[in-house]
């Protein structure tokens, strides 16, 4: 099973300080600086979402370039590689890869004019004069031996990295949890039928 990210809701607070964590982490390292993560909100809850390395990854299933491969658990996307078609953002069905491209005015300091695009634009759509736009997805920062930097610095401990020894673990303790529940369960009907069945002082008399 490929390893992956996921977000508890009950504990983020939408602060979104793995999105900017996020950004540092890659740029320092000359990557794109678009963080790998959204934070999503509801009236109820927030929580990040991000991509899962689906062990059938239908982004790397159509990408014509073999851009993204699985490797060491997890799907990982080659930025050189990438010709930015965006048929890997399209086909994720957890919309967790988000075209993204450095601007031509954000290169070695150039200030170069450009048409700007409105804030709404899904990225899907968006073009920029100048711009190489890649695809964009968590590569779990595989190149930081600390591992995700959004698990790191999160200050609620909502986001983990999950695996296979995680998950048996996590349904052992759901179905311990289950049997409990189930003795329990039985002892108070058990308790609750024999009181049932116990004549009131009115009746012994």
């Amino acid at each position: 099973m490929n390893r992956f990210v996921i977000a508890d809701p009950g504990r983020c607070i939408g602060c979104n300080t793995c999105m900017a964590a996020c950004s540092t982490v890659h740029s320092a390292v000359g990557l794109q600086a678009h963080p790998r993560l959204s934070v999503t909100r509801t009236y109820e809850i927030t929580a990040p979402v991000q991509c899962r390395h689906c062990e059938d990854a239908p982004c790397a299933r159509v990408c014509p370039v073999d851009a993204i491969k699985l490797a060491d658990d997890q799907v990982m996307l080659s930025e050189q590689a990438c010709i930015g078609c965006k048929m890997c953002a399209i086909a994720c069905p957890f919309g967790a890869i988000t075209p993204s491209g450095t601007s031509v005015s954000g290169v070695a300091g150039i200030k170069i004019d450009r048409p700007t695009e409105s804030a709404a634009l899904d990225p899907l759509l968006g073009w920029s004069i100048g711009v190489r736009t890649v695809a964009v997805k968590c590569d779990l920062c595989s190149f930081q031996e600390a591992g995700p930097e959004c698990v790191r610095v999160c200050p609620t401990a909502a986001l983990h990295v999950v695996n296979g020894r995680s998950l048996d673990r996590a349904n052992a303790d759901k179905r311990l949890a289950s049997a409990a529940a189930n003795v329990a369960l039985s002892i108070v009907g058990f308790d609750a039928s024999s009181q049932a069945n116990t004549p009131s002082i009115e009746e012994r008399d």
